[in-house]
């Protein structure tokens, strides 16, 4: 991958050599066990349906926009996901502006199958009017800074924007009762997504004929790793996706021991997306009712009065 060749000729042969050596003593050179993850930190814009993620040093914002088109017709009563990623040269110098590169074609396709086949986002609620009008969702995920592990750091973005996005009411009008009224949020209350569960992408590196595997990558360990796999599972141990990067083999053992240690993994980061979110939900609730301070208080006057 590109993001591994440009990062391999920045490491001497000696850095390389030491951080293998390292990781035969399961030491990793941040001080972490080989299944440890970095720290996660997940914050929100004051807006609806934008996070920012980091994952020790790598950061990645999500985005996330709807707009009303017309459905395929093939499904005229579901709407649309669609994930588009943008690296930024001042996250990586290796990352060149214009044209997506290998590596942002390869995140953003691991994170839409993740989401798409797995039906984490009922996309059947997204209908306005059956072959006419449905909601295209659509996430931007911004790469910030490159720390390495990129594609679990853009999964979690993805999440997070998509669990705080709220998307306007709509009703029909019109004298046949097809014309689409999309309301304000100051007319009617915008509506959140309806989300089934959360598909959490783990990435797994392994390293030569050492048998060395690890989880979370940092940008050097990428630059010296021989293969990498990305399991995408939710909090119950169901499988969304797999994706095996890299030439390197791995045997069915250690196939199913990455799949145990994702599911561990899962069920801890899907924990810590609801819980940021849950707050978030509780300050923009109470920014709404400051906002409005009196509107509660006339009617009570009111009733006292009479």
């Amino acid at each position: 991958m590109e993001g591994r060749i440009s990062n391999a000729w920045r490491l001497t042969v000696n850095d390389k050599n030491f951080i293998k050596t390292a990781l035969l003593s399961e030491i990793r050179i941040d001080g972490r066990k080989p299944f440890e993850y970095r720290k996660i930190s997940i914050k929100f814009d004051r807006g609806d349906g934008s996070s920012e993620v980091q994952i020790g040093q790598t950061r990645v914002m999500g985005i996330v926009t709807a707009q009303l088109i017309q459905p395929y017709k093939d499904r005229p009563k579901e709407g649309t996901l669609s994930i588009f990623t943008e690296f930024s040269p001042m996250a990586d110098p290796s990352f060149e502006p214009g044209r997506p590169g290998e590596l942002a074609v390869e995140l953003g396709r691991i994170i839409d199958r993740g989401l798409r086949e797995s039906r984490a986002v009922d996309t059947e609620s997204l209908c306005i009017l059956a072959g006419k009008y449905v909601w295209a969702i659509r996430i931007d995920l911004h790469i910030l800074d490159n720390g390495g592990n990129l594609v679990d750091a853009a999964n979690i973005a993805a999440l997070a924007a998509l669990l705080t996005y709220l998307r306007p009411e709509c009703s029909l009008g019109g004298e046949d009762g097809q014309e689409v009224i999309v309301h304000p949020p100051e007319i009617r209350e915008p509506l959140p997504l309806t989300v089934h569960h959360l598909p959490i992408a783990i990435t797994f590196g392994f390293f030569g004929n050492e048998g060395i595997l690890l989880i979370d990558p940092t940008h050097n360990e990428e630059a010296v790793m021989g293969g990498r796999m990305t399991m995408t599972v939710n909090a119950n141990g169901d499988i969304c996706a797999i994706q095996k990067g890299g030439g390197e083999g791995v045997p069915q053992r250690v196939i199913m021991k990455c799949l145990q240690l994702a599911t561990s993994k899962a069920a801890s980061i899907t924990k810590q997306i609801k819980d940021a979110v849950e707050a978030f939900n509780t300050e923009r609730a109470l920014r709404k009712i400051k906002r409005h301070p009196t509107s509660t208080g006339v009617d009570v006057r009111q009733k006292q009065n009479q």
